[in-house]
């Protein structure tokens, strides 16, 4: 459901001479695996993976799913990205939530993984108190773009 909503911003995007980021290289994504493993001592989650090989990063309508910081990259890309590792490591100056690894944000919640329960959840931003569990990051996807198509 989340890739034929993806393809909705797509069109609204074009409409104002906009693009989507395309899907990161596997290097990149390895470099980003890589790096992450080195400063956070974690592995993210495959399906978070998966989806930046089909966009990597997107910000629409306050909502915003990080992607791979800049310095990992060697390519141009078509919308800035917020990138995951600058993106935890401010998240992290609190010593509580560096139990999640956070994959996006929008202006009243924080995307994340829990990497103690192994789900996908919403936390209240700035409390950082849970709204939301996922099963997997396609269902927690499919209600991030719901809301920023509203």
């Amino acid at each position: 459901m989340w890739r034929e909503k993806l393809i909705e911003i797509k069109r609204e995007k074009v409409i104002y001479n906009e693009l989507i980021n395309d899907g990161a290289a596997d290097e990149q994504i390895e470099k980003l695996i890589i790096e992450v493993e080195n400063v956070f001592h974690y592995k993210l989650p495959k399906e978070y993976l998966s989806f930046l090989s089909l966009v990597n990063g997107l910000e629409f309508n306050g909502f915003i799913i990080y992607g791979i910081d800049s310095y990992l990259l060697s390519c141009k890309v078509n919308q800035q990205i917020i990138g995951l590792i600058s993106s935890n490591k401010i998240w992290y100056e609190n010593e509580e939530q560096k139990q999640y690894i956070f994959l996006g944000e929008s202006n009243i919640s924080w995307y994340c993984f829990d990497l103690i329960e192994k789900k996908f959840i919403e936390l209240d931003n700035p409390s950082g108190e849970l709204i939301s569990k996922y099963n997997d990051f396609e269902t927690m996807l499919d209600k991030i773009l719901e809301d920023s198509l509203l």
